[in-house]
């Protein structure tokens, strides 16, 4: 119980988290066959080459995850595999829907519950569930799936990176650089995303109770600094909180929600 969660009201935003037929039991998760097919994902494809590292941009894998999901464990523990890789920028967002099963997430942010449904709206889904994994802004995949997940960070690192930005850190003050499009695209949200790179909590109650489990790259807050359409360069300088890392990120604005993402990059 508690992994995949039908919301019949995306777009007014409702999440019914009373109505149990609304819920559906998924196929739990095996941990250790999760780990092992973990290889895969972080041994098993190329890490970029010199040439490809300078017109590719990392893949932004986004999970939504929390604390008082049973199926949630593995796609996290897969979280920090992904994190080390120089090719993908791993996120997790936490979300609060499942708070009332008897163990409220300590990172749970109903903004990110809201910015999973407007994935959801804008894919035409009529779901939301834990673990979702997002990547590039556009595909969906069962986070506790790692060759799916290999697969579509294999595809989304293919492409040649539609923006080109780069961004240097001084402290607490990040500048931005992005070149013009030679072609015009919809607007680009220009986002500032923060996290804390790891945490480790003792779960008492709920369906992970009696479990400790590891969280990385845990976002702390996701702020839109500004929209661009791409016509003339983009030059931004930014005041950022010191203590924590961030991320940069120009994703299309779509019609419904978040689009692709067609830049991203790390400044620690």
């Amino acid at each position: 119980m508690g992994s995949i969660h039908d919301t019949a009201g995306l777009n007014n935003g409702a999440v019914n988290e009373n109505n149990q037929s609304l819920r559906r039991r998924p196929r739990r998760a095996v941990f250790s066959m999760v780990m092992a097919a973990a290889a895969f994902v972080v041994g098993g494809l190329a890490t970029p080459d010199a040439a490809r590292a300078q017109d590719r941009s990392p893949v932004v894998v986004e999970l939504y995850t929390s604390q008082g999901c049973s199926s949630c464990p593995p796609a996290d523990a897969l979280m920090a595999e992904l994190a080390k890789r120089g090719d993908v920028i791993a996120l997790s967002l936490h979300v609060d829907y499942w708070d009332y099963i008897g163990w409220k997430d300590k990172f749970a942010n109903p903004a990110f519950t809201a910015r999973q449904k407007a994935y959801a709206r804008q894919g035409k889904r009529r779901s939301i569930y834990t673990p979702q994994m997002i990547v590039g802004g556009t595909d969906d995949v069962v986070g506790a799936h790692p060759k799916d997940v290999a697969t579509l960070i294999s595809k989304h690192g293919a492409r040649p990176a539609p923006v080109a930005l780069t961004a240097t850190r001084n402290g607490n003050q990040i500048s931005l650089l992005a070149a013009a499009l030679p072609q015009s695209r919809s607007m680009m949200a220009v986002q500032v995303v923060h996290y804390k790179p790891r945490a480790e909590v003792q779960i008492l109650h709920g369906e992970n109770a009696g479990k400790t489990v590891e969280y990385v790259n845990i976002v702390t807050g996701w702020q839109r600094v500004a929209e661009w359409d791409g016509q003339g360069a983009l030059a931004i300088d930014l005041t950022v909180n010191p203590q924590t890392p961030a991320v940069v990120i120009i994703q299309e604005i779509a019609k419904r929600g978040p689009g692709a993402i067609l830049a991203a990059v790390e400044v620690k």
